[in-house]
């Protein structure tokens, strides 16, 4: 292994307005890096060389459409010419319905649609910004993020180097929609749903009932050594294709049961595999915080979707 420092890392952050840009930057910032928001992109060199005794911390730059000189087809370009540095673009989207329902309930004008619907400029931005994503290292979709999942997101990505990259195992509702960042989904509907049986409707895929009861499924034990089988093959060719995260998904109707026990099995098979598997269960509970750009959860009526 080579012992030449690395360089430290130029992030630019950018992406559509509303989707968490200043929620990015700030988590970073408590992470230790060099921050800077809305600056001019002729400014960008003379801020990353002119840090004095910092200039071996990790800057973070946010840029968009309303940061002066800013153009999507060529910031990529500026960011990846700037010596010294490890350059990466992370690029925020979110879905076109919550960034609406955010500035309306912000009750702040669209920096592109100030005397127009919040959609209008939401679509025009998003046509102007495609060439930074298409040219980004990361595409983060924030829509059903809270802002403590983002921070967590956040720190695996862009905190300490580690060794591994980053393997999360989810679990999901269908009910509320697939799970936009994940690499692989596997659809668990076809088995038997523990919300019919009384005594199990009101736990979890985290409890023993629902596992044993999952687990005395001719179809669970089965279904698990394939998938068991199927992640030890592909993880490893996905990490060696150069990605950096792995997302796993597990969908039942409600996220509550059948998805969950699985994702619960899943890690523990992954573990004792020498895998080290992040679990996140996005609908099994109101998420604390609700999603970015929110002030509640919007998962209040998961227990009544498992069905």
């Amino acid at each position: 292994m080579s012992d030449e420092p690395r360089s430290p890392r130029l992030l630019l952050v950018t992406g559509m307005s509303g989707a968490g840009k200043s929620s990015v930057l700030d988590a970073l910032e408590d992470m230790g890096w060099d921050t800077v928001d809305n600056l001019p992109t002729d400014l960008l060199e003379g801020f990353v060389g002119g840090r004095g005794d910092r200039r071996m911390v990790s800057a973070a730059v946010g840029m968009d459409t309303r940061s002066r000189g800013f153009d999507a087809h060529t910031v990529p370009e500026l960011i990846r010419s700037i010596p010294g540095v490890t350059p990466e673009i992370l690029y925020l989207d979110c879905a076109t319905a919550e960034l609406i329902r955010r500035y309306d309930e912000t009750r702040r004008r669209h920096p592109l649609a100030s005397d127009q619907p919040a959609e209008e400029g939401i679509a025009r931005e998003r046509a102007l910004t495609a060439p930074v994503r298409d040219a980004a290292d990361t595409v983060l979709d924030t829509t059903d993020l809270s802002p403590a999942e983002l921070r967590d997101e956040l720190r695996r990505r862009y905190g300490d180097d580690s060794d591994q990259p980053v393997l999360t195992v989810m679990s999901f509702a269908f009910a509320h929609g697939i799970v936009r960042t994940a690499d692989l989904v596997f659809d668990l509907r076809f088995l038997p749903n523990p919300h019919w049986v009384d005594a199990l409707r009101p736990l979890s895929g985290e409890d023993s009932p629902v596992q044993d009861y999952l687990a005395a499924q001719p179809s669970w034990g089965e279904t698990m050594d394939r998938l068991d089988a199927l992640l030890n093959d592909w993880i490893p060719r996905y990490w060696a294709a150069g990605k950096s995260y792995v997302t796993v998904a597990f969908g039942c109707t409600g996220g509550r049961h059948r998805s969950v026990a699985a994702a619960v099995e899943i890690a523990r098979r992954l573990r004792r595999s020498g895998f080290a598997p992040i679990v996140r269960h996005r609908d099994l509970a109101p998420a604390s915080g609700g999603p970015i750009g929110t002030g509640s959860a919007d998962n209040a009526e998961a227990g009544e979707l498992n069905q």
